[in-house]
């Protein structure tokens, strides 16, 4: 495949462009550090990724940072620590302070110059803002969870994201997605016939972090280790 193909890069943003995992970390301090013996990040994440998922199942127009307060809550009365309601409505706020990837403003001010850039994510309009400010990019399209009503990887967020789009002139097999998520991302992204690249941040780590093991793993066209290497690969297939 070549990158240039395609008319536009839509990406997911927790895990791809955010660094979720260390957001999430940070900001679940004040559960986990109750907790004796400590638990491992991996552990941390793993249970996060359970009871996301869940409540998202559950609840899938509720708001990403409602939500989340919700799963603050579950993971308090899991690990048997307290917490007030108002500590799960903290975190629920946290996720526009997440930090992005060090690579990812770069990146993305490089690839605006010779793509279309959207976003398909996981969150509300008002989180997302938060972390939009920190990429310092004007996306073309942003589609959010709360936008459709319903969480990735249901395949309403893709059929919207493809609909969309093709209102706009874009056919889809000029979609390029870019995502580190099997579970979110890349199936739905295979049963759809999209076109997809992995971002693989979690490259030297076990395991699936603050995502679902996928099960099947899902194919993909494409997979760099990080944005900037396919910044990179754009730029040695230009010459």
């Amino acid at each position: 495949m070549k990158l240039s193909d395609y008319k536009i890069l839509t990406f997911d943003v927790y895990g791809t462009l955010i660094d979720w995992e260390t957001g999430m970390v940070n900001a679940l301090k004040p559960l986990t550090s109750q907790i004796t013996p400590a638990l491992s990040r991996n552990e941390i994440l793993e249970a996060h990724a359970y009871f996301e998922s869940t409540t998202q199942r559950w609840t899938p127009s509720k708001k990403y940072a409602e939500l989340l307060a919700v799963v603050y809550r579950r993971l308090a009365e899991y690990w048997k620590v307290p917490a007030d309601w108002s500590d799960c409505v903290r975190y629920g706020e946290s996720v526009g302070q997440w930090p992005a990837f060090k690579d990812s403003a770069s990146s993305l001010a490089y690839l605006k110059n010779h793509f279309q850039l959207a976003v398909l994510t996981n969150t509300d309009n008002a989180s997302f803002s938060g972390s939009n400010a920190q990429l310092g990019v004007r996306f073309d399209g942003v589609f959010t969870a709360e936008d459709i009503g319903s969480y990735k990887p249901n395949d309403r967020n893709f059929d919207y994201l493809i609909e969309t789009l093709e209102k706009r002139g874009i056919e889809k097999h000029e979609i390029l997605h870019v995502a580190e998520s099997m579970f979110h991302d890349h199936g739905p992204a295979n049963r759809h016939g999209l076109a997809n690249c992995w971002i693989y941040r979690r490259h030297d780590d076990e395991g699936f972090g603050a995502t679902m093991n996928p099960g099947d793993m899902p194919t993909v066209a494409v997979t760099f280790h990080s944005l900037a290497d396919f910044v990179r690969a754009h730029q040695q297939e230009s010459r």
